[in-house]
């Protein structure tokens, strides 16, 4: 079993525009909801790929329901601990150019109690796992540190893959990870620095093997991804295929690669997978997540290269 710990879920709705232009009228050409949060397209990517799926994390009382439909409707088993309040709301607006421009919603505060709650939560669950994965933001009342938290109640023989930036990937590191997947605009404000050529992408990220990681997978966006243990490295480009959104392309990359390093694929099938993941979920203009045969289709025509 694979466990998907979300610890700020939200409510996307994505609304496609002719333009968008400050203090003007506009008419939504259309407009989908999404009932997400990183980790939970993460576990719902695992489940379009076969794997042993099961999402846990934060949830809220007064429309939480609606993301147990989904996940019933995707097969995902869960578990959460229940606030109070609403799951937060975030605004992206698509216009003609494809152009993305979102406006975030600030969700409820998760009490200590609730926290110590999760963290309990996923010490039980975390017992029949083969991974853990953690990713996104976090709630109203936490601090970077809880990711540490969080992971530290995993067993020592549970792989931990993160997927997130900044203090809270800092947190995460101290406890030894197994993957993390930053893409190359978080790692870029995590360091703090530009990193313009792949011998400076992949200085950085043996910098994140130093702080703890035992795998790096950098997301490029459409140019592709970077896999490095600091012995090897891979590279492996994209396919060209018509782009409906880019949401969720990094969620799907993450569980594709989670996959294949549980069942003990090598790094450049690791890679492999994860851009076929990621490049699938970018075709589909009606979910956040991939459809299994996009990703087997983009998965036969990759190639990966050492660098």
């Amino acid at each position: 079993m694979i466990l998907s710990v979300c610890l700020s879920p939200c409510i996307d709705v994505n609304m496609e525009v002719d333009s968008l232009s400050v203090g003007m009228s506009h008419k939504i050409i259309s407009k989908r909801i999404f009932f997400t949060g990183k980790a939970l397209n993460v576990a719902i990517g695992l489940s379009r790929l076969n794997a042993d799926s099961f999402a846990t994390g934060f949830m809220y009382e007064d429309n939480g329901n609606q993301f147990e439909q989904e996940l019933h409707r995707e097969r995902v088993p869960y578990k959460f601990v229940w606030n109070k309040g609403r799951v937060r709301e975030n605004y992206k607006f698509i216009d003609r150019r494809s152009m993305l421009t979102e406006i975030d919603d600030v969700g409820a505060e998760v009490s200590a109690e609730k926290q110590d709650e999760l963290i309990n939560l996923v010490a039980e669950l975390s017992k029949k796992a083969e991974a853990v994965v953690i990713s996104g933001s976090l709630a109203r009342g936490m601090t970077p540190d809880y990711y540490g938290k969080i992971l530290s109640a995993v067993p020592p023989h549970v792989k931990k893959i993160v997927d997130t930036e900044g203090e809270r990937l800092f947190a995460a590191l101290k406890t030894r990870v197994d993957l993390v997947k930053p893409n190359l605009d978080e790692l870029e404000r995590t360091l703090k620095k530009q990193l313009k050529t792949k011998q400076e992408m992949l200085s950085a990220c043996r910098g994140l093997l130093d702080m703890g990681a035992k795998t790096v997978l950098l997301s490029l966006g459409k140019r592709g991804a970077i896999i490095t243990d600091g012995n090897k490295n891979f590279y492996c480009k994209s396919v060209n295929v018509a782009m409906n959104s880019t949401v969720g392309a990094g969620d799907g990359m993450v569980a594709a690669a989670t996959q294949a390093l549980v069942e003990g694929c090598d790094l450049p099938e690791i890679l492999c997978r994860g851009v076929a993941a990621g490049t699938a979920a970018v075709t589909s203009p009606y979910s956040i997540s991939f459809a299994k045969e996009k990703f087997d289709e983009i998965l036969s025509s990759l190639e990966v290269k050492e660098i």
